[in-house]
């Protein structure tokens, strides 16, 4: 059933008018309009035709002075708990919209619905009427990576009377056989990767990979699945331009492939002498990983493909370009196993990060998430323009200079967790943490003439200084970092990761370190609570080891130390947590204003 519902009709509409708007946009039908007052109806010969229509025309055409709406004509009483949700993101994975419709009840089924657009649709089955109800009416016009949602009754034709819901408790049951990769890539089986491949070409190869009419790209596209982006207008005059190619690790080496062929070909027919590498972009919190240890994973992958494969050094980064260049040199072949060997490195990496931050990055309270820049549209290395992040403070400005030690973060992210944070009344209050870090990695914080430790202040809004070393021989020195919660978050995270790229740490080793707070001298107790009560449960929640020296003299300011110790979200969760003791605290000592200062001002009789 394709009957479509076309609303905000004006009075002076008629058949015809309708017949030409559908005409003019090539959209078929396959019966003649029922045009009321006010409203009219449509056949069409099938779903494509119908959802075409509704993408088309729905509060984009304009009849005689008005909008028109166009959505499926569902008699009420087919109006039952199937729905269909277009507009979704086309990189979009699977588990994230699974686990966005299981908000709002049981989903029986998820099918994926053909389509020609650019976007996804799926159908859904909800358990019963109410949860179909209720994830209409909250996603229906919501945004998702910036696209959207159009949510809309379909017909249920095998709708019945409903007794009490049997859905049980929210979630999706085990119906139907398992789905993988993303809506906007139909049923193929492979997994669309988070991660894009990102390359530099050739500014004089830019037209031929392109083609007349773009007729080379499409064939590109269609024949590897997959999304390509060429940034013809970054970097006005310069030699190379970026790439981006989004879709299964398959399907990006087989468009990188295909590309280098082309570049290939057309340096044949233009004479051109010079060798063309295969240059690859990657966040540079990545790429240590890449290296590994004492170089092995780079040097394994140049013996087993004979490519020959370098890296641009730390100091050409950016605040506003954090990507390095990986040059692979050898023949096609061996670039393009050399390509594949290099994305699966940078996968691995993203995956284990993302997982990481899976288990605790939503359990940090007191952050507003929204002012880290964390989480935005497009995350480093996924976006389409690096060099177009915006600066620091605006949103996406903590990934352009790599602060998070996850790389990339999915725009899912930013969906889920602004959602869940809730901005600080008033101006946040300054903080005071001392992070301590292995005494050899003071130069890597530092930077070349002080560039990187200016740059992550000026990025996270924070004071960053290392205090002096203490002792002849000192195996920890002392970072000071003051700033809001928000800039000691990222400015913790930022040094954490680097740690991490600059190898202090082993492959399989988690970054661990100490942090210092004071807090005054009288409310330590609370910290500790009776009997260590609630110092137990802050280590017990945060897997942090949360210390308060005992027999601590308070300093000049009446404050002790605490000692935390742990990797990044255990010392952040445990830093927010005691954050939040402490603000009690201050609550309970503020004194309460006197009731004469409220007498009420008799009223004159």
């Amino acid at each position: 059933m394709n009957k479509l519902y076309i609303g905000n009709v004006s009075a002076e509409a008629s058949e015809e008018d309708f017949e030409t708007v559908f005409e003019q946009w090539k959209i078929p039908h396959s019966g003649p309009f029922l045009v009321k007052t006010g409203y009219a109806f449509v056949d069409c010969p099938d779903e494509k035709a119908a959802m075409k229509a509704i993408d088309i025309l729905s509060g984009k055409v304009e009849l005689h002075g008005k909008l028109i709406e166009v959505d499926y004509s569902v008699p009420k009483r087919l109006r039952s708990c199937k729905l269909q949700i277009r507009n979704i993101p086309p990189h979009m994975q699977w588990e994230v919209l699974d686990g966005m419709l299981a908000q709002y009840g049981t989903v029986e089924s998820c099918e994926q619905v053909n389509t020609d657009t650019e976007t996804a649709v799926v159908n859904v089955r909800y358990a019963a009427k109410d949860q179909a109800r209720l994830s209409m009416e909250k996603l229906n016009g919501s945004m998702m990576e910036n696209y959207a949602l159009k949510v809309s009754y379909i017909p249920d034709e095998t709708a019945v009377q409903e007794g009490p819901s049997a859905g049980g408790r929210r979630g999706f049951n085990a119906r139907g056989p398992p789905r993988s990769g993303s809506p906007g890539l139909g049923a193929r089986p492979k997994v669309q990767s988070d991660i894009p491949l990102r390359m530099l070409v050739p500014t004089q190869f830019v037209g031929a990979i392109i083609g007349k009419e773009g007729a080379t790209i499409r064939n590109i596209t269609k024949q590897t699945h997959s999304k390509i982006d060429i940034h013809r207008k970054e970097n006005a005059g310069a030699a190379e331009k970026p790439i981006t190619i989004h879709s299964t690790p398959e399907g990006c080496s087989s468009a990188c492939t295909t590309i280098m062929e082309i570049m290939q070909k057309e340096a044949v027919d233009t004479k051109f002498t010079e060798e063309i590498p295969l240059k690859i972009l990657a966040h540079n919190n990545f790429v240590g990983r890449l290296i590994g240890k004492e170089g092995r994973n780079l040097k394994k992958i140049e013996l087993d493909t004979g490519c020959k494969i370098t890296i641009s050094p730390l100091q050409d980064l950016t605040l506003y370009n954090p990507e390095r260049t990986i040059t692979l040199k050898g023949s096609i072949e061996a670039c393009s196993r050399a390509e594949e060997e290099v994305m699966k490195k940078i996968r691995e990496s993203y995956d284990s990060d993302m997982a990481a931050m899976n288990l605790q990055s939503n359990l940090i309270p007191g952050l507003n998430l929204n002012a880290l820049g964390l989480f935005p549209g497009g995350g480093p290395g996924m976006g389409p323009s690096m060099p177009s992040v915006p600066p620091p403070g605006a949103h996406g400005g903590c990934p352009s200079f790599g602060c998070s030690p996850y790389g990339g973060e999915g725009p899912f992210w930013a969906s889920m967790l602004s959602a869940s944070s809730q901005p600080l009344a008033g101006q946040p209050e300054s903080e005071t943490v001392h992070l301590f870090i292995p005494a050899l990695a003071v130069g890597a914080i530092i930077g070349k003439q002080g560039q990187h430790i200016k740059q992550l202040s000026h990025f996270a809004g924070a004071s960053i200084k290392i205090a002096p070393a203490e002792g002849l021989d000192p195996k920890q020195r002392m970072v000071i970092i003051v700033g809001p919660p928000e800039a000691q978050f990222k400015a913790q995270c930022r040094l954490f990761g680097k740690l991490k790229e600059e190898n202090f740490f082993g492959p399989k080793e988690e970054v661990k370190l100490e942090a210092h707070i004071k807090v005054p001298s009288f409310a330590a107790g609370r910290v500790i609570g009776k009997g260590g009560k609630t110092v137990n449960e802050l280590q017990n929640l945060t897997c942090a080891e949360v210390v308060v020296p005992r027999d601590q003299t308070p300093d000049e300011n009446d404050q002790v130390i605490v000692k935390i110790s742990g990797h990044f979200f255990a010392c952040q969760l445990a830093q927010r947590k005691i954050q939040e003791i402490l603000a009690q605290v201050r609550r309970q000592q503020q004194p309460k204003p006197s009731s004469g200062a409220q007498t009420p001002i008799p009223r004159r009789k």
